[in-house]
């Protein structure tokens, strides 16, 4: 391998901490994503919705847009995507625990729903792909006002198919709107395989709204940092959006109601478990001399650590009040927000 090979980040404008940061970020996710299991299969959260196989697309996007200045708009499996934005393990396992500290929605939303005012993510809801138009809106809102910043939406491969994706592209399309639509296509919209639900490619959907589609490996950090990277450059050019299918894979089921046995075999799981993004971008560091195997323990003590702080925190923190449920409905006289 030569050396322009072994420092890719380099080449495309990432420092070798910011390359160490995005390997923190998907290793933390998994972490995350792994004690949810371990807590709702003990009957200590009612519910998990896994992100594990992802986190590689969801990183490399996170790095290539503007914390403090671009707009996100996630969905329920991006929790590799939201900590490499600013939110913190204590924040997201209050959201689990469902309590009143909860920065996403005080206990109100299942886990998933994510929503961070102070980090521009702005809230979702559980109907698939309404995300969509709300990140045209904000493009729109954004070319109105002249302000140079993108509108950032995920979804998977089965919210393509949603009404809202496409009313989404097209106005998008038609007034040139800097907004960059990408699709963590995972193969399965919970127990259906792509290929009973598309004909074709998701990328080239694009080309009949009038943008550019790119079809890009959902393993591969850095690759995916770069198509995202290019993406809000052409938005900030006022070249309008650009649609990007990023194709990984779910290796867990759905959620934790999900059986995935009836409808795909181990055999599958395990060979997509080779693919995985995390072990090849830390073997890739290694060979760039960035990282060891001693960091990588000391690594995975810290955020153990972390993890279990965070744990025990929103464990042990209250759940909101019952005469909260009417706070956010109405307006409130009193001038509580």
């Amino acid at each position: 391998m030569s050396i322009g090979q072994l420092m890719k980040h380099r080449t495309l404008g990432l420092s070798d901490q910011q390359a160490l940061d995005m390997y923190e970020n998907m290793v933390k996710a998994r972490k995350f994503d792994e004690r949810g299991h371990v807590l709702q299969r003990s009957g200590k959260i009612a519910f998990h919705v896994s992100g594990i196989g992802q986190e590689p697309a969801q990183v490399g996007a996170a790095f290539a847009l503007e914390r403090g200045t671009d707009y996100f708009l996630p969905y329920y499996r991006d929790y590799a995507f939201v900590l490499s934005v600013g939110m913190t393990f204590k924040e997201l396992m209050l959201s689990v625990f469902a309590k009143a500290e909860d920065p996403n929605s005080g206990g109100r939303q299942m886990p998933g729903h994510f929503s961070h005012k102070k980090l521009n993510i702005v809230t979702g809801s559980s109907p698939v792909t309404t995300q969509v138009p709300h990140a045209v809106g904000f493009a729109l809102a954004a070319k109105m006002k002249k302000q140079p910043f993108v509108s950032f939406a995920t979804f998977g491969e089965g919210s393509s198919n949603q009404g809202d994706f496409h009313e989404g592209c097209n106005f998008a399309g038609v007034h040139k709107l800097p907004v960059i639509l990408m699709c963590e296509n995972n193969q399965y919209a919970i127990s259906v395989p792509l290929h009973k639900q598309i004909s074709g490619s998701i990328a080239e959907r694009a080309i009949g709204y009038g943008f550019p589609g790119v079809k890009v490996d959902g393993n591969d950090v850095l690759e995916v940092y770069r198509v995202v990277k290019e993406a809000r450059e052409r938005a900030l050019r006022g070249e309008g959006p650009t649609l990007i299918e990023a194709v990984t894979y779910r290796i867990s089921p759905h959620s934790t109601s999900d059986d995935d046995m009836l409808y795909r075999t181990k055999e599958e799981v395990d060979a997509n478990k080779q693919k995985d993004g995390i072990p090849k971008f830390k073997q890739y560091l290694i060979d760039c001399g960035l990282w060891s195997e001693l960091q990588e323990q000391e690594l995975l003590d810290r955020l153990k650590l972390e993890i279990n702080e965070a744990t025990n925190y929103a464990d042990k923190a209250p759940y909101p009040l019952p005469e909260d449920t009417l706070r956010h409905v109405y307006a409130e006289p009193d001038g509580r927000e």
